[in-house]
């Protein structure tokens, strides 16, 4: 060892050298979650999932990876998340989850996935008192209403104006969903 470098100065000099590597802030680390999940980066998100302990990481709306990977309809994304113990009912800052965005996007298969993994299929966001149903519904997205009614969704729960998903589908111009949900 070198004379200058006592161990004494070696061990502190490699804890701050290992503190400041990249990788190692587990804000960096929870952002780049947040990222991969989002861009349906499996490979990255592994890589992630492999170092971390904690999956259900947020962002400042309170949205976890899942919330993101559902949105966006990554598929492969979503099962690794959920395989790595994502919470499948986290809500948002409004009570959005992630059964939520997926249906508002028509991605009928993360809705499917999500629903099997015990997703609340009724979940009532607090912003307009939206289920997955009616946000399905007013989007005109009959592959996501059509899971849901599967799966047994509410058809007659209201929201803060006192409207039903088939209610929303009608007024959006989607006369035959409106007829399916009703049924």
């Amino acid at each position: 060892m070198h004379p200058i470098l006592s161990r004494a100065l070696v061990a502190p000099l490699i804890l701050a050298v290992a503190a400041c590597s990249p990788g190692t802030d587990p804000a960096a680390q929870g952002q780049a979650l947040l990222d991969a999940a989002e861009q349906g980066d499996v490979s990255a998100l592994t890589g992630l999932l492999d170092e971390r302990s904690a999956v259900d990481v947020r962002d400042t709306c309170r949205w976890t990876p899942l919330m993101k990977a559902a949105l966006n309809g990554h598929l492969e994304t979503v099962q690794r998340l959920l395989a790595f113990g994502a919470s499948v009912d986290a809500e948002d800052k409004g009570g959005y989850t992630a059964m939520m965005l997926a249906a508002s996007n028509n991605h009928a298969d993360v809705v499917e996935v999500l629903l099997r993994k015990g997703a609340a299929v009724d979940h009532v966001e607090q912003t307009n008192g939206w289920t997955a149903l009616v946000w399905a519904a007013k989007r005109g997205h009959g592959d996501a209403v059509e899971r849901l009614l599967a799966w047994g969704a509410d058809v007659s729960i209201r929201d803060a104006r006192g409207l039903t998903a088939a209610d929303w589908a009608r007024q959006a111009g989607h006369g035959e969903l409106a007829e399916r949900i009703a049924r």
